[in-house]
């Protein structure tokens, strides 16, 4: 099928308060404007200079989504134009984030990512490292970023029970962590689900989904 078939089937099988992420990380940008004639408007990379070589060419009313790991010396490419940041693991990261916005005279909205997969290869913070950094002085003072939800990527298995119960953890952490508010924290996005299980992820309570092989087949990672 193609991309815009693709994307039809997908969209007609997601809730309407499920936000779908169109994952495009080493896609060329003809698969991408295909997508985008089709009216998809979210774009992840998890590269932030392909994600700015990608902004420079294409529309400007798209989101672009920074998905992957963020090194902090890498934030000032992506600080003018980044919608959404969502695998913040740290306070260093926030801080940096927080200075680049300022710059551009922005606030950056961003996901805290928890460790949900028992697999050593995933980033993420533990629910007290989250709950410490939300409540701290240091957080209140960052006037540059907006804490809109959490993010989390479970365990690579074929086991769906497994799956289930991370993002149930997930689920129940941002239930807790939900229950503080301030002027840069308010939560209300939940990303989690990919191609092979975002079915399962909404059922779980995923309010966004970062799919892109199921849309633009599988990945070239020669690129």
């Amino acid at each position: 099928m193609s991309i815009k078939q693709n994307l039809q089937n997908i969209k007609a099988s997601l809730p309407d308060h499920v936000a779908l992420v169109a994952v495009s990380k080493t896609k060329p940008v003809s698969d991408l404007m295909e997508a985008y004639h089709a009216g998809q408007r979210i774009f992840g990379e998890n590269k932030i200079q392909e994600m700015v070589e990608k902004h420079e060419t294409m529309p400007k009313d798209i989101e672009w989504h920074m998905i992957g790991h963020v090194q902090s010396n890498k934030v000032k490419y992506m600080a003018s134009f980044v919608h959404l940041i969502h695998g913040v693991d740290n306070f260093k990261l926030l801080k940096e984030i927080n200075k680049q916005a300022l710059k551009h005279d922005r606030v950056i909205d961003c996901l805290l990512q928890i460790k949900i997969a028992s697999e050593d290869s995933k980033f993420g913070m533990t629910p007290n490292e989250a709950s410490e950094i939300i409540k701290s002085e240091m957080f209140s003072e960052l006037k540059n970023i907006k804490i809109v939800g959490l993010m989390g990527m479970a365990t690579f298995t074929n086991d769906e029970n497994w799956v289930k119960k991370e993002f149930n953890y997930l689920k129940d952490t941002f239930e807790n962590l939900k229950l503080t508010s301030a002027d840069n924290y308010q939560l209300n996005t939940i990303s989690m689900g990919m191609s092979g299980d975002y079915q399962l992820a909404i059922n779980c309570g995923s309010t966004m989904v970062r799919i892109g092989s199921s849309i633009f087949g599988e990945r070239n990672y020669s690129i």
